[in-house]
């Protein structure tokens, strides 16, 4: 399963049950639509430092790291690339 598909399928069961997958868009803005208030970003940025094993920190709170599924995958993808290169 791609980053994609597991973050959707996160944010289906999390935030919009009973929806789904093919109707919610990579670009879908979670926040501007309120499918997402602001426990629910720190319920996901919880969920996403343990399922992809990355740090979240102070810097990356910006809420446009968190608006889509692209933007989370996106995310993670340099979070993860970014920690590959301190080590």
């Amino acid at each position: 399963m791609s980053n994609v598909d597991t973050i959707k399928n996160f944010v289906i069961t999390e935030f919009l049950p009973g929806t789904p997958a093919s109707e919610l868009a990579t670009d879908h803005d979670l926040l501007n639509d309120g499918v997402i208030d602001s426990l629910g970003v720190l319920k996901l940025i919880a969920w996403v430092e343990d399922r992809f094993d990355v740090a979240v920190g102070d810097n990356d709170l910006d809420p446009n790291n968190f608006r889509s599924v692209e933007a989370i995958d996106t995310f993670i993808t340099e979070a993860r690339a970014a920690s590959a290169a301190t080590v």
